[in-house]
């Protein structure tokens, strides 16, 4: 398969030069991540770790004091199962009472708590807590540093994938992890949409396709119906391409069928096998389920290819080396009920779509699951062979395309003109109490369904009530988004009405209402936008009194009472206002003034699950920063203990070659040598007695020291390497020097004799050749003086220095090199002479110049040495 970033650099060659900001994307999933940076002139593909792989597992652990990321922090969870956290993907805004904290720790070694948001914390074995957000953003940052180190900038602008079945509480905890990292949000996608954008990069689409993007993930199931289209571009010229159009018509899910569910019943397998063979009991022994777990997942990936696989764990419990092979056959029987669910997605996504299998051109697979091959054979059982395609990275095919939306959506590039429109899964509706009509009367809830699921993300919708005073306005899911999880989401408390219905009153408007803006935001986030008091206004002029007796008064349609007490929900539209003249210029303004909608305060409230405040992510930004800061002192410290032992041992082994022809030796001293073995002796007592304690600064005052002494005798080699090459630049440019002046001076007389204007002065020439004679005076002096000093010895001219004047003599002759000639003198010609008699007398001027006779036109003075001078 051709990789897509091959084709890149016919989409990504232009780009603003007001704005060079690189963009990281980010494919966060519960196995692994996947990042791409997109930055102006830098290949684009997927960013590699520190091991040079294309995907980081998405885990962080600490290993005592040392924080570990990646396959790093994964394979010490067999001896820290309490310090390694893995599948984080699964608690991201999961209550702590909910079924994905059950599965998750099913599945995990971690210390699970509960934190004051009713959300999920983990605990270290040293008690230390760290929230999902902050262990999250942790792998978010450990990502921006890969991608600084690629981009050579600071990076800040991230667009990170979820799955298409987020609610707006997992967004947040999204969004809220990307914060404390140090990371801007620049857009959420959900993945299906982002490996429908990899899949258009190179391909067109004349005629509407329907395909389904078949994301098995460790995490869960997604399938996502999309339709791709082409549409014509705005402004689009003979040269310009149509632009292509994705449009997601339906999503189906299952949350916890994924890779992950297949390594728990693989590693139950394990277990029970372990149990029945040695009857021990070792489900509470988190070292033996953590090793349990690493080796079933690799257990795994060869069943994907083998009928059979050996499992073997040195020591898994009691000092017992295990041992057993398990078939396909085998962990397929485990996972028969399974089986039925993995096409349901499918189902429902064209149900959604309200579409048919025919409609179908191809079900795309990908996700790293969708390799297993019970998986596939369900699919396939499901759609058909013929449908099955495999046409797009499994990997990488998501973050490619969330990195090419977001470089997209940045207008720093010039790419491929993609466009997108996403639904949102669930139905949100609008819940808040009716005014009492009678003072006695029972409070009544009411609620309106404003963002039906399959809603196009981006939507925006006016409620008007029709209020007297203060009221909230709650946003909710119809039903339970998933086991465990709340409804409400968001209490938008909208301030000030009373005061605003009194002020627009008074300024004549009748029927006053209030108008809320809601929006389902293309990153999938529904919010009051804004609210505002508005009414109508009568047009007492003769022609609005004729417009209101032939019933085109006003352009704002009254409210009737029932309808605006229940809520109306319609699609937001702009009002044009046209104001008539007025003979009063100042009252006209007034009037259009008071006219205005008033727009009204809401406070913004979280009835259930809260994203993290402004003061909690600060907070949890201070804490991941002081773990930064202590890691990189950590490090500068080992980086400087390090470099002192390196270089005593290297200082050892010159001083332990006695060769006369080792360069050390030839050029040192005695004495030196002894006062170098006697400071690498005392520096390696103070590394041993002291060098655990020591501070950066102690490591790097040590080395000074050893490199004071050793810094003569590297002088030397240095200066005896480095004398012939400056040697030779002198000579040769007082070669060049000699052989320019030879040749200048020639061509100087002979421009003397014929009278012609020469290109150097007589002065010029003499001065570079003074130049000349006192830099090779200056160089054979110092030269036979070093010819004299041992190699042992300082230089007494240093190549430094001989360059220095060498550079002296080279900018004089580059000078007169560079100059340019001088321009002839302009000839002056009378029109009124004929063209026989200029010719004659040009016949004239030439005889008299070349016989060198005194009645000539120039007279050219002569210096006291008898040579001509201009």
């Amino acid at each position: 398969m051709t990789r897509l970033f091959l084709f890149l650099c016919l989409w990504l060659s232009l780009w603003s030069e007001n704005v060079l900001g690189s963009i990281l994307a980010i494919d966060y999933g519960a196995d692994f991540i996947k990042a791409s940076l997109m930055k102006p002139g830098q290949p684009f593909d997927v960013l590699l770790n520190r091991d040079s792989k294309r995907k980081i597992q998405s885990t962080v652990g600490w290993k005592k004091n040392d924080r570990l990321f990646g396959s790093d922090a994964a394979n010490i969870a067999g001896r820290f199962p309490l310090d390694s956290f893995s599948s984080l993907k699964f608690l991201q805004a999961a209550p702590y009472e909910s079924e994905a904290v059950s599965f998750y720790t099913s599945v995990s070694t971690a210390d699970v708590v509960k934190t004051e948001r009713g959300t999920v914390a983990l605990r270290r074995s040293d008690g230390t807590e760290w929230s999902v957000e902050e262990l999250i953003a942790m792998q978010f940052s450990y990502v921006r540093e890969l991608a600084e180190s690629v981009a050579g900038e600071k990076v800040y602008d991230v667009i990170v994938t979820v799955p298409p079945y987020y609610t707006q509480f997992e967004r947040d905890a999204v969004v809220d992890a990307i914060e404390i990292s140090g990371l801007r949000t620049l857009a959420l996608i959900n993945d299906g949409t982002a490996v429908a954008v990899n899949y258009a990069m190179t391909r067109s689409f004349p005629e509407p396709e329907y395909h389904i993007i078949f994301d098995a993930g460790a995490s869960s199931i997604r399938a996502t119906v999309v339709q791709f289209s082409s549409v014509a571009s705005e402004g689009k010229s003979k040269a310009s391409k149509d632009a292509t159009q994705i449009t997601v018509q339906g999503v189906g899910y299952d949350r916890y069928t994924g890779g992950t569910e297949l390594d728990r019943r693989l590693r139950d397998l394990m277990l029970n096998d372990f149990q029945k063979r040695y009857k021990r009991d070792i489900s509470t022994d988190k070292r033996a389920m953590a090793k349990l777990w690493k080796e079933a997942g690799r257990v795994k990936a060869i069943l994907s290819a083998n009928s059979d696989a050996m499992a073997t764990i040195e020591s898994l419990a009691f000092d017992i080396d295990y041992k057993a092979k398990f078939t396909r056959a085998e962990f397929e029987a485990a996972c028969k009920d399974l089986k039925t669910r993995y096409a349901v997605p499918i189902l429902e996504a064209l149900a959604h779509a309200g579409l048919k299998l025919d409609n179908i051109t191809s079900v795309i697979l990908t996700g790293g699951s969708s390799r297993t091959p019970m998986i596939q054979d369900a699919v396939r059982a499901a759609v058909g062979a013929s449908k099955i395609a495999q046409n797009v990275n499994a990997d990488e095919a998501a973050v490619l395309g969330a990195a090419l939306h977001g470089a997209g959506l940045s207008r720093q590039f010039k790419t491929k003109d993609i466009r997108i429109s996403d639904i949102g899964p669930y139905d949100i509706q609008v819940a808040y109490q009716a005014e009492a009509k009678n003072p006695g009367a029972r409070p009544r809830t009411i609620n309106t369904l404003v963002f039906p699921a399959g809603s196009k993300t981006g939507t925006k919708k006016t409620l008007t009530f029709k209020r007297q005073n203060d009221f909230s306005v709650k946003l909710a899911y119809k039903a339970s988004p998933a086991p465990g999880f709340p409804t409400e989401f968001l209490e938008a408390e909208i301030v000030g009405v009373s005061e605003a219905i009194q002020n627009i009153t008074e300024a004549g408007a009748t029927d006053p209402v209030v108008k809320a803006t809601v929006m389902l935001s293309e990153s999938g986030f529904a919010s009051v936008r804004d609210a505002v008091v508005t009414g109508e206004f009568k047009d007492e002029s003769i022609t609005g009194k004729l417009k209101d007796f032939f019933g085109k008064g006003s352009s704002s349609q009254s409210v009737d009472e029932t309808t605006a007490d229940v809520g109306t929900a319609e699609e937001e539209s702009t009002t044009v206002t046209s104001s008539s003249s007025s003979s009063a210029p100042e009252a006209s303004a007034t009037a259009v003034k008071a006219r205005e909608p008033i727009p009204l305060e809401i406070e913004v409230k979280f009835p259930t699950i809260s994203p993290m405040t402004v003061k909690e992510k600060r907070a949890g930004r201070d804490r991941l920063l002081a773990v930064d800061a202590e890691e990189t002192s950590k490090r500068k410290r080992e980086e400087a203990r390090n470099t002192l032992e390196s270089y005593i041992y290297k200082l050892r082994d010159l001083l332990e070659d006695e060769s006369s022809e080792a360069p050390f030796v030839k050029c040192s001293q005695t004495q030196e040598r002894k006062a170098i073995a006697e400071k690498v002796d005392e520096t390696l007592v103070w590394l041993q007695d002291h060098g655990e304690d020591a501070d950066t600064i102690e490591y790097i005052d040590k080395r000074t020291a050893l490199e004071s002494l050793e810094r003569p005798i590297v002088h030397r080699y240095k200066e005896i390497e480095e004398f012939p090459k400056a040697l030779n630049n002198s000579q040769m440019w007082n070669w060049s020097t000699r052989l320019f002046l030879t040749e200048a001076k020639m061509n100087l007389t002979k421009e003397l004799e014929e009278g012609t204007v020469g290109r150097y002065t007589k002065e010029e020439l003499d001065d570079l050749e003074k130049t000349l004679k006192d830099h090779e005076s200056w160089l054979n002096e110092w030269v036979e003086k070093q010819k004299k000093v041992k190699m042992n010895e300082d230089p007494v001219i240093l190549s430094s220095e001989m360059r220095a004047r060498a550079k002296v003599l080279e900018n004089h002759l580059q000078k007169l090199v560079k100059k340019r000639p001088a321009k002839p003198a302009k000839k002056s010609t009378s029109s009124s002479k004929s063209s026989t008699a200029a010719a004659a007398e040009q016949t004239d001027s030439e005889s008299a110049t070349a016989s060198g006779a005194e009645g000539s036109s120039t007279s050219i003075p002569h210096d006291e040495h008898g040579h001509d001078e201009l």
